[in-house]
């Protein structure tokens, strides 16, 4: 009992410390887990034996991960993807491992370990790639969708892969019957479950939400994922296939998101445990003795994996940077290698010390990832002369597209927020610049005739380029911190004096964003947050003009350039004038009020002065309604008008004194 309390304190303290560290770093958890892994390890501190209840505990880490990669797989999103996902990422993973395993046989390994090899260093990191992208606003560009396509269909390929690796690792002669039989009996698993489990799961999770209960729920989630990762496991198969069936079938349902929610913390903490348990798999003496052939996997996995990105992304696009780009962020092993690496140990494909070689190469080559994506446009340009080219011809078309605005603003990002910035603008007849990464966004805004270019708003050169030097206001239409702070960047060294304007989900960031030269930060959550109060007060009855008051007071103890407009509203009115205001009021129709079966214009509302601001029937509302509309019983009406208006005008409802 000591034992296992001292185990999971350890394992408690090392995650509660990686965690933070690696957030003040700005890395992945992932990587302070495996290095965490390595230092209390069996090999080296020892603070943490190689028992059988650690592997068991990271087995469910495994488990929670594919549940969450199914719960994340989408048909829509494959069909959006299909060319890249099905067409980049097959031929990604099937050249890698053909290369991988060719490379083997000259080391002394035979086919069944070079293919089990192959498929474990074909897997690059999601967790790592997805968080560079969206630090760096690549996430959209031409280069970060190809990257996310082949992901995607690596997290797909991990499943025929978890049937096949225990296969090549039987002792049997025919491999072939073996291969088929395994595969056979996966898809009749798979086939049973996907047909029987959607028609069970639905009703049975309905009767669960019924009873709203959190815990029961909960409870439900772990059940049916655990479950089916038993069921698979007793069918020869492994559990990380059940769990991944399991989140495809709640993929389709509407708890999905509930669902996600749930499940996320059980993930991240044995995921933790299972990246741990990982790193204690290394043997440091073992790797240092042989780390000729460390390098020697390395130089493999790295250049060779990215020039097969490289050359197939040439080929689909004849564009050599968009290749590197890709290449280069695919380059690194993956979670999933690691988790087909594991696999292979269990079924002792791979000697020893070629487990321990290949192990050090991808904790290696994931450490160097981050490095490789944010020095990307250093190698391009090296890599590629043309780059120079292209990169000056489109900054060239920036400035000529910006050559006629003077005292614009530029508005960096063109998505919903940008869109409706743009409105606003050319409603007051505002020139404005705006910059957009996403070729979809650029490409439907220019077909409607908008001043949107494709450009990367954090460098330098493409802000001086839409105008910078001429421009009256900047503003910041993305929710990203790590970009909005390089933009503030470039503008305090070329123009300190241009006000800018920044978005932010919430209020932790304000103050960064204000040191470094934001003349104005607008979070999300402040402005939903007044707009609900609001709603809530209006809704309650409270005078129009106590809360546009209170609206406006906070938006002044708030926004230093509305304060001095705010503190010059007039003083609060006496409590007789304001039981004078207006206000609103809602009112529901009874089946014995007069006013059912009527029309608006025939119970003639407007004549006390009261308008009817909306009517909500069976929860669908209708602001304006029309003056024919016919009132039915049930009908909230939601009046705004002076109390004692509101009082003659829900007399006349109920008694019929039109």
């Amino acid at each position: 009992m000591n034992n296992t309390l001292q185990l999971v304190l350890i394992l408690l303290a090392v995650a509660v410390g990686v965690v933070v560290l690696c957030r003040i770093l700005r890395l992945p958890a992932m990587l302070g887990y495996l290095i965490v892994g390595i230092l209390i390890g069996p090999h080296a501190l020892a603070w943490i034996p190689d028992a059988p209840e650690t592997r068991h505990l990271a087995e469910f880490g495994v488990v929670f991960l594919m549940f969450s990669i199914g719960l994340e797989f989408s048909l829509a999103r494959l069909r959006t993807m299909q060319r890249i996902v099905f067409g980049l990422g097959t031929a990604q993973v099937i050249l890698s491992m053909l290369l991988v395993m060719i490379s083997s046989l000259f080391f002394d390994l035979n086919w069944r370990e070079g293919l089990a090899l192959g498929g474990v260093l074909a897997m690059s990191s999601t967790a790592i790639v997805s968080k560079l992208l969206v630090e760096r606003a690549e996430l959209s560009s031409a280069h970060g969708n190809k990257i996310m396509g082949v992901l995607l269909f690596q997290d797909l390929a991990v499943v025929p892969l978890i049937i096949l690796i225990p296969a090549l690792g039987t002792n049997s002669g025919d491999l072939t019957s073996t291969i088929i039989y395994a595969t056979l009996k996966a898809v009749m698993l798979l086939s049973v479950l996907l047909i029987f489990g959607q028609r069970l799961l639905r009703p049975w999770f309905e009767i669960v939400a019924r009873q709203k209960s959190s815990e029961l729920f909960m409870l439900n989630v772990l059940l049916f994922t655990l479950g089916l990762a038993y069921l698979t496991e007793l069918s020869g198969l492994s559990m990380a296939l059940g769990a991944f069936v399991a989140g495809m079938l709640i993929s389709e349902t509407e708890y999905r998101y509930q669902v996600e929610e749930d499940i996320k913390p059980f993930r991240d903490v044995l995921l933790g445990l299972f990246f741990v348990t990982i790193g204690m798999m290394l043997n440091m003496h073992n790797v240092i003795s042989g780390f000729g052939w460390v390098l020697l996997i390395l130089l493999i996995l790295l250049p060779f994996k990215a020039a097969v990105v490289a050359l197939l992304v040439r080929r689909l696009t004849k564009d050599w940077a968009q290749g590197i780009r890709t290449g280069l962020g695919l380059a690194q092993a993956g979670e999933f290698g690691f988790v087909l690496l594991t696999l292979t140990g269990e079924v002792n494909l791979m000697p020893p010390e070629v487990m321990q070689n290949v192990l050090a190469a991808m904790l290696i080559s994931m450490l160097l990832a981050p490095f490789l994506i944010q020095h990307a446009d250093a190698i391009v340009r090296r890599l590629s002369p043309k780059e120079w080219t292209n990169q000056a011809m489109r900054v060239h078309q920036i400035a000529v597209q910006s050559m006629r605005s003077d005292a614009h603003i530029i508005v960096c990002g063109y998505g919903r927020s940008g869109k409706a910035l743009g409105q606003f603008l050319t409603k007051e007849g505002i020139k404005f610049m705006a910059l957009e990464l996403d070729p979809r966004n650029v490409r439907d805004a220019v077909a409607a005739g908008e001043k949107v270019v494709y450009g990367d708003a954090t460098k330098s050169e493409v802000l001086k380029a839409a105008g910078l030097m001429r421009a009256k206001a900047l503003v910041v239409t993305y929710d990203d911190t790590h970009s909005a702070l390089k933009i503030l960047h470039h503008v305090s060294h070329a123009r300190p004096g241009l006000p800018v304007v920044v978005r932010t989900s919430d209020d932790s960031h304000v103050e960064t964003l204000k040191r470094a030269g934001a003349a104005e930060v607008v979070a999300e959550v402040l402005e939903g947050s007044v707009m609900l109060a609001s709603q809530a007060l209006l809704l309650s009855g409270v005078p129009l003009n106590r809360v546009i008051r209170r609206i406006q007071e906070t938006r002044a103890s708030r926004y230093s350039v509305f304060s001095s407009y705010f503190k010059a509203i007039p003083e609060p009115v006496g409590e007789a004038t304001e039981m004078r205001l207006p206000r609103f009021n809602g009112i529901v129709l009874n089946n014995n009020d007069a006013a059912v079966g009527k029309t608006l214009n025939e119970i003639n509302l407007a004549e006390l002065n009261i308008e009817v601001n909306s009517v909500r029937r069976h929860n669908v509302e209708g602001s304006q309604p029309s003056g024919d509309m016919i009132l039915r019983a049930g009908d909230v009406l939601m009046l705004l008008g002076e109390p004692l208006s509101l009082s003659v005008a829900e007399k006349r409802l109920r008694s019929g004194d039109f």
